[in-house]
């Protein structure tokens, strides 16, 4: 005890020691660091020093560069560049994208208007579901298309603000009804898309209609301005505007407004087909499988039934190309992009096999072993001796041996397959081959029941084969003519392809009405590789669209107005082949990205569309499904030998409780005698014993 009592005094007493000593070393280690610190060396006040020359001159350096700044004249820049990939690159990209979501929100309004009409006809709700999803795509799409359009403008007036500010004094006075029709496009569309089912049929088919003719009338007016760029027309030769209705009509206005029509219907049913086949490859149960199998087949069927006149619309639009310059119809043929149609023929030869094989894949969905299946064979035959010619170059690329052997840049067998006589005729022979392909689909398990079905399928037999003769005679007869004589000669054929689709289309509409049928369609019964296929035609498509804007665009080489402004930017210069379709590439990659995120917002929108349609949970209480009996005035179980008249003489008598007081049903209190269905026929109705 006496030592603890030690230890605490000596504690006390070096404890403030301690506290002393450390606060004393602190001070020292303060004083010894505020010593060393760095102070500024004693200066002489600014305005007792002298200034020197060189400050002189400086102050007045600086003095002339404001005055000068103050004074600089105005010039507006002809050209910005953009950092990395270059302004061409930048605007082409991004115009390339607007392009394709304006062709897919213009496409796909029509498709689904046409559907709706025929589900409003024949009151069949699948057609209004179907265009129903048809449209479900177009809300997101939408503000992409004026995302990229904004942004598009805003590239144009910073990158080439001199040619922007020219193109707004040219066409100003179509500004303003573009501006209000895009307004009323967009009221359309999102009237059209949630008015699903609030309006009366009629009403919501004139939104689909005002829909489609505003979307038009857009179309119209934006081409006036690319066309113009191509084949000016309404100005003189230094520029000055002349006529805006002459700048607006010129010379390449209506062909591609109908190429582009006819396009973009063809592309949005691809990329409609596309989104089927994405859903339909996500589907858990038969029946989404089956719905979204017929979705891509009527997306599919849109897009062929476009695509197989959309070569006569190029003709057409090739045509006046020629007719305006025929410098811009050599150099497109003949010269630097030439080769770019080689592409192009591979591409479209893609697309043309892929659609018959999707085509002969769907016979399957038929019940049965179907006769028509063993032309398929042939038809391949066909299709693939006419891919070959009109992929076959007119000139070789070749070593200089090979050259010498050749004795040019010619083949001397394979280069008769290269002129035009041939392709046309090639060209023409597809769209027939495909023709058929869709004839035997439709008639696979379905015979003719009518009289006169023999006379009917030689008719067809021999206006197919009239055509067919009319395309290879003429063809063949192309060698043997002047040029001008050979272009005229795409006409007639053109012609006996388009009167044989029309009238075999007519014949086999009457012939297999009321047809027998073998076999009933098992929507969504087709292997899991149509659906890739489908996938394969809308990216094709789209990159062939990519391909052919900028055929149309690069013909004006170093003129942003052909022969009239000149491109005189650094990037004025026709980019390699390669190049072209590296860029055409990232585009096409770009907008499947972006349009995968509209397919997957559209998803989550049926997710939630689905989760409402499911019934809310009960509210949880014990409940045992018994029978309830309702017992009617005289004391008799409803549904009970009792009721019936036959009451069985060993059962207790109940009667007696509804003599003098209302029957009490077992404690369940008074029931009233209502004329319930059940109750009428005696049959027992369910009830549960947790509540009435």
């Amino acid at each position: 005890m006496n030592g603890l009592m030690n230890n605490r005094k000596l504690l006390a007493v070096l404890g403030p020691l301690t506290v002393l000593v450390m606060f004393g070393a602190t001070v020292k280690m303060a004083s010894s660091l505020l010593s060393h610190e760095y102070r500024d060396a004693y200066r002489v006040p600014a305005a007792t020093v002298d200034v020197t020359p060189r400050a002189t001159g400086l102050a007045d350096e600086k003095a002339e560069a404001e005055r000068q700044a103050k004074a600089k004249v105005y010039v507006e820049a002809e050209y910005r560049t953009f950092p990395v990939v270059g302004s061409r690159v930048a605007i082409w990209a991004v115009a390339q994208l607007h392009l394709l979501f304006a062709a897919f929100v213009l496409a796909v309004p029509l498709f689904a208007f046409i559907i709706e009409v025929i589900g409003y006809k024949t009151k069949d709700l699948r057609y209004d579901r179907l265009a129903h999803e048809f449209t479900k795509l177009l809300s997101v799409s939408f503000s992409l298309t004026a995302t990229f359009g904004a942004f598009l403008t805003f590239m144009l007036i910073i990158l080439y603000p001199k040619f922007t500010n020219y193109l707004m004094s040219v066409f100003s006075p179509t500004f303003l009804p573009y501006v209000l029709l895009f307004f009323a496009e967009a009221f359309f569309l999102y009237t059209y898309y949630y008015g699903w089912g609030k309006f009366h049929p009629l009403v919501h088919l004139g939104l689909g209609l005002g829909l489609n003719l505003v979307g038009t009338g857009i179309m119209l007016i934006a081409n006036s301005w690319l066309t113009f760029m191509m084949s000016p027309r309404g100005v003189s030769d230094t520029g000055a505007v002349l006529s805006v209705w002459d700048a607006v009509y010129n010379f390449t206005w209506m062909p591609i407004n109908v190429h582009r029509f006819i396009a973009n219907i063809a592309f949005g049913g691809s990329v409609a087909a596309a989104y089927a086949a994405f859903k339909f490859l996500q589907a858990e149960t038969d029946e989404d499988r089956a719905h979204y199998d017929w979705m891509g087949y009527i997306g599919n069927f849109v897009a062929i039934s476009a695509f197989l006149p959309l070569p006569f619309a190029g003709y057409w639009l090739a045509k006046e190309i020629y007719a305006f310059s025929q410098t811009l119809g050599l150099t497109m043929m003949g010269g630097a992009f030439s080769w770019l149609f080689i592409i192009q023929a591979v591409l479209i030869g893609n697309l043309f096999l892929a659609a018959n094989y999707y085509l002969w894949l769907g016979m399957g969905r038929v019940e049965g072993v179907q006769p028509l299946q063993k032309f398929i064979k042939y038809l391949l035959v066909a299709i693939t001796l006419c891919f070959m010619v009109w992929a076959t170059p007119r000139s070789i690329i070749a070593t200089v041996s090979e050259l010498r052997a050749m004795g040019g840049s010619t083949h001397p067998i394979l280069g008769f397959l290269g002129v035009m006589s041939a392709k046309n005729t090639a060209v023409n022979i597809l769209i027939l081959t495909t023709f058929m392909s869709f004839l035997l689909y439709r008639r696979t398990g379905k015979v003719a029941a009518v009289a006169w079905a023999k006379a009917g399928h030689a008719a067809q037999l021999a206006i197919f084969a009239g055509a067919a003769f009319i395309v290879i005679f003429l063809g063949v007869y192309g060698y043997f003519v002047e040029a001008s004589v050979r272009i005229g000669l795409s006409v007639p054929q053109v012609s006996s392809v388009l009167f044989a689709m029309v009238s075999i289309t007519a014949i086999d509409v009457f012939l297999f009405r009321g047809a027998k049928r073998t076999g009933e369609v098992r929507w969504g019964r087709i292997p899991p590789i149509s659906q890739y296929v489908l996938i394969f035609i809308a990216v094709t498509f789209t990159w062939l669209m990519g391909l052919m804007g900028y055929v149309r665009s690069g013909l004006r080489q170093h003129w942003h107005v052909y022969g009239v402004i000149r491109d005189n930017s650094a990037d004025a210069f026709t980019p390699t082949l390669g190049f072209a379709t590296q860029v055409i590439s990232v585009t096409v990659l770009m907008f499947f990205g972006l349009i995968g995120v509209v397919f997957w917002i559209t998803g989550l929108q049926e997710r939630a569309e689905r989760r409402d349609l499911v019934p809310p949970p009960e509210r949880s209480r014990p409940r045992c499904n018994l029978l309830l009996y309702l017992r009617r005035p005289d004391g008799a179980s409803e549904g009970s030998s009792a009721s019936r008249g036959d009451r069985h003489q060993s059962r207790p008598h109940h009667a007696r409780d509804g003599q003098d007081r209302p029957p009490d049903h077992g404690g369940q209190g008074t029931v009233p005698d209502l004329p319930h269905d059940r109750q009428d026929r005696g049959t027992p109705v369910s009830r549960s014993r947790g509540g009435r």
